[in-house]
C-alpha cells in the first residue's frame, strides 16, 4: 500500500493536477494506494496520521508527497518515526527538498519509475527542538523576509518574497549570535545563519552548495555583516553557490548546532520560533529515494 499526500492548493494549483497525475500513474502499473489529502495543512496532518495509524498489519511501501517544501516537511513529521519511505514530488513554489534528493523538477516518470521498483535508502535528517527537518533550518534576514512575507496578501506565489526583501533590506540590521558546533563556540554579528542538511532553499538558493543527506553533518553558513549594497551583489551568486568564497561567508560542519539570540528561525521555509534553538543532525534517521 502506497499513500499519495496531495496539497491541491500547492504552486497555485499545480498540486492538484500532479496529484491526478501520480494517481494515474500508480492505477495504470497496478500499484495498491491510498490518496490523503485536505485544503488545509493542519487537516492534512490529521488525515495522514490516521491513514497510517489505521494500517493495522498491512504495512506503508512509501508515501508520495506531491507539493512542495511545506508539504514536505508535514510529512516527514509523520514518516520519520515510523521508518517509512517518502518522496517528493514537485509542485510548490521553492522545491529545495526535491533538489536535495537530487531529482528534476520536470521528470515525474522517471523519479516515479525509480521509486517504485528500487529499495529507498537512508538519509539524513535535522532535528530542531523535536521538530523533524529535510533541508534547512535557517535564521537572520531570510526568516525576517519570510516573517513581513507571510503578512502581505498581494502579490502572490514568488513575488511576495521579492516585495518582502525590497520593504525589509533597508532597515535591517545584523544580528548578535552565539552559535555553539561540535567542537568550537561562536560569538558572531551575522546578517543570516544557514543549518544545512541539503544544499538549497528558497527556491535554488545553493547558500551550503556542499552539503550533504548521508555524511551526518550540518553545513553551517555564517553571512557576516556587509553593506547593504554588497548584499545585493553577492545575493545573485548564492543561486549557484558561488558566494562561498566571499571574505564575508563561513562554512562550518558540525553534527550539532545551537543557536541563541533574539531572532526567529524557520526550517524548510515553515516557521520554528524565536531562538534559542537546538538542532542535530540525525544520520540515516529517514528513507527515501535518490537516483
Amino acid at each position: 500500500m502506497w499513500a499519495i499526500v496531495i496539497n491541491p492548493i500547492s504552486g497555485g494549483g499545480q498540486g492538484a493536477v500532479r496529484g491526478r497525475e501520480v494517481a494515474g500513474y500508480f492505477a495504470s502499473h497496478g500499484l495498491k494506494y491510498t490518496i490523503v489529502t485536505a485544503n488545509s495543512a493542519e487537516k492534512l496532518r490529521v488525515n495522514l496520521e490516521s491513514f497510517l495509524s489505521g494500517l493495522g498489519s498491512e504495512i506503508c511501501e512509501g508515501v508520495v508527497a506531491v507539493g512542495g517544501d511545506g508539504l514536505a516537511h508535514l510529512v516527514i513529521q509523520s514518516v520519520a518515526p515510523r521508518k517509512i519511505p517518502f518522496t517528493v514530488i514537485p509542485a510548490g513554489t521553492g522545491n529545495d527538498l526535491v533538489r536535495a534528493l537530487k531529482w528534476q523538477l520536470n521528470a515525474i516518470t522517471e523519479q516515479l519509475d525509480f521509486v517504485t521498483q528500487n529499495k529507498a535508502t537512508p538519509i539524513d535528517l535535522g532535528l530542531v527542538d523535536s521538530e523533524w527537518f529535510g533541508a534547512i533550518l535557517s535564521t537572520g534576514f531570510d526568516s525576517v523576509v519570510n516573517e513581513r512575507a507571510n503578512t502581505l496578501s498581494w502579490p502572490k506565489g514568488p513575488m511576495k518574497y521579492n516585495v518582502a526583501i525590497a520593504l525589509e533590506l533597508p532597515k535591517f540590521k545584523p544580528i548578535e549570535y552565539t552559535i555553539e558546533l561540535d567542537t568550537q563556540e561562536l560569538q558572531v554579528e551575522a546578517m543570516l545563519i544557514a543549518v544545512a542538511n541539503g544544499s538549497s532553499y528558497g527556491g535554488g538558493m545553493q547558500v551550503c552548495p556542499d552539503a550533504s543527506m548521508k555524511d551526518g553533518l550540518f553545513d553551517v553558513m555564517v553571512l557576516h555583516p556587509v553593506s547593504k549594497i554588497e548584499f545585493m551583489k553577492v545575493f545573485p551568486k548564492v543561486f549557484k553557490g558561488a558566494h562561498t568564497d566571499h571574505p564575508q561567508v563561513r562554512i562550518y560542519r558540525s553534527a550539532k548546532v545551537s543557536i541563541s539570540s533574539t531572532a526567529v528561525a524557520y526550517a524548510d521555509g515553515e516557521r520554528i520560533g524565536g531562538l534559542p534553538v537546538r538542532a542535530e543532525c540525525m544520520a540515516g534517521a529517514g528513507l527515501s529515494w535518490a537516483p
